[in-house]
């Protein structure tokens, strides 16, 4: 059996930032980081298309905290330790500037997640902490002074205190749940919508600034950029209506309805005032092809046609009725959803530990001493941008402060 001052439990994001701040703070620690596969950090690799979304340029906690469906209430307190600008900070200070793009997601000026990673393993190699990869925790036992950890064939590990940041992975929450912690049930987050429709049929790729979108029959609607792809929606309007609406949205097995407004919110009346405005200024023009509200051509031209205008159709022409369903179909227009399409590489689960069993002041468990979790392995998820990523380096740089005290 191995002995070792702290054993962290996941090679990813947390893991080595609760490991790197344990090793710093305390030297003379005998730190260990064990990888169920055979690599690390892999999330960080592919995140943001292969250039790290590192956080987001929120730097006040009391705003940051709106962006987490689950877990905002719980990282008020850490995010006033450990924030944006510390993260910017750190990276910088390990050769890693980061840069703003227009919608507040930060990267590495290198624009490549190489770069993160480097940052990260080569302060892992400086406090020279050990890395196993391919040792996939199989059991842990709590005793009266630390931890046993068995890894199948023979690979038994003792600690004496635990860090745990597994990301969501089923068969480690199942062994904290053997030892007390309560598991929610974990659901997918961020995901895009399946959506068989003539109006978005042949448009993959094309997207608005900013729709409005609303799951017909509940509370939850989201408004910000919306992508129409391939095999139905996807975008920040769609995958933050996905995250605050993940226990909802699976409850009602991915079946439902979405009521969209194309136009910023415009309400009804609004739109159809200028509509009439048009058909006065436009009246010898063809309705398809002078688009309004600055909508891309061809999606206009679908709802036109959703509307009965079609394209021999002069604004001159237009009834009343067509007016008006030209109108509904721009800010109420309802689309059936049958089924999600997840980030396979990116993939985030609301669900996890139970936030009332951690001490977020140390993000140590309040059933068992010595025991420490951070990231997915939590009840915490976010809406994209950086602000999962940002959890993980708050939830780390506070556990390891805490595992380096003797």
């Amino acid at each position: 059996m191995e002995n070792w001052d702290i054993i962290t439990i996941g090679g990813g994001a947390a893991g080595f930032f609760a490991s790197i701040q344990a090793a710093e703070a305390n030297p003379n620690l005998k730190i260990l980081i064990l990888e169920g596969s055979n690599s690390v950090l892999d999330k960080v690799k592919i995140s943001g298309g292969g250039r790290c979304n590192v956080t987001h340029a929120c730097w006040e906690p009391a705003e940051l905290v709106k962006f987490y469906p689950r877990g905002g209430k719980a990282l008020r307190g850490p995010f006033h330790s450990f924030c944006t600008g510390d993260t910017v900070a750190w990276f910088e200070s390990r050769g890693v500037p980061l840069k703003i793009e227009e919608d507040g997601r930060m990267f590495p000026v290198s624009d490549s997640s190489q770069s993160i990673m480097d940052a990260l393993m080569g302060a892992v190699a400086n406090a020279k902490t050990e890395v196993r990869t391919s040792h996939r925790v199989k059991d842990i036992q709590v005793e009266e002074e630390g931890f046993t950890l068995e890894c199948g064939e023979g690979r038994t590990f003792h600690t004496r205190r635990l860090m745990v940041a597994s990301g969501s992975v089923p068969a480690m929450w199942k062994i904290l749940q053997k030892l007390g912690h309560t598991i929610g049930e974990p659901v997918p987050s961020l995901f895009t919508f399946n959506i068989r429709d003539e109006r978005i049929a042949d448009l993959p790729g094309l997207s608005v600034p900013e729709a409005v979108v609303s799951v017909v029959g509940t509370h939850l609607t989201s408004t910000g950029p919306l992508l129409i792809t391939h095999w139905g929606m996807s975008g920040p309007a769609i995958l933050k209506l996905s995250a605050w609406g993940a226990r909802e949205l699976h409850a009602l097995k991915y079946d439902f309805s979405i009521q969209i407004n194309w136009v910023g919110g415009m309400k009804l009346q609004m739109v159809e005032e200028q509509l009439r405005s048009a058909k006065r200024n436009l009246a010898r023009k063809k309705v398809q092809t002078a688009p309004q509200f600055q909508l891309p051509r061809r999606l206009w031209q679908k709802l036109c046609e959703a509307a009965f205008i079609f394209p021999d159709l002069n604004w001159a022409d237009l009834t009343a009725g067509q007016l008006l369903a030209l109108a509904q179909e721009l800010t109420q227009g309802q689309f059936q959803v049958r089924g999600k399409s997840t980030f396979k590489e990116e993939f985030v689960t609301a669900g996890g530990v139970e936030l009332d069993e951690i001490n977020f002041k140390r993000f140590e468990s309040k059933l068992i001493p010595g025991l420490f979790m951070a990231g997915e392995v939590l009840n915490i998820d976010a809406v994209t941008g950086g602000f999962n990523f940002q959890a993980a380096w708050t939830g780390g740089y506070l556990a390891g402060q805490a595992l380096s005290q003797d």
